[in-house]
């Protein structure tokens, strides 16, 4: 093996939601997601990473207008009673820590739909020596 796979620390993906327990298996549930979870209600989390809401970013032309195209391509999105529904406009994003809690790759989302790729993680996961195939 080389020192790359030797030392490669194996790679752990965590969803976090602020929503209820009850919204979240339903999510869990429709999206057919098998990471684990974490619910924030108190949204602790999203603020230490400078996760804010905005009606501005979500509710741009360009969202809306890609929104609209999922009908077109059979793409639904998670059938969420009213009830649930919590802070349609809060931002999310996506990143990386280490075992000790460093931020190694920090991507908070312009848009609900700005996200990295799973390439575009991986790449910054091997490049701070985790191992996606350990996990």
């Amino acid at each position: 093996l080389n020192s790359t796979l030797r030392t490669a620390r194996p790679l752990r993906v965590l969803v976090v939601s602020f929503g209820s327990l009850e919204g979240a298996q339903l999510w869990l549930e429709q999206t057919g997601c098998t990471f684990d979870m974490l619910l924030d209600p108190q949204r602790k989390i999203y603020r230490s990473f400078g996760l804010g809401s905005s009606y501005a970013k979500v509710m741009k032309f360009g969202c809306l207008l890609q929104y609209s195209e999922y009908g077109a391509v059979k793409r639904d999105f998670p059938d969420v009673p009213p009830r649930l529904l919590e802070d349609i406009y809060q931002m999310g994003g996506d990143f990386l820590l280490d075992e000790a809690g460093k931020v190694l790759l920090s991507h908070p989302s312009k848009t609900p739909m700005d996200r990295l790729t799973v390439k575009d993680i991986l790449q910054a996961a091997a490049a701070a020596g985790c191992s996606a195939s350990s996990a």
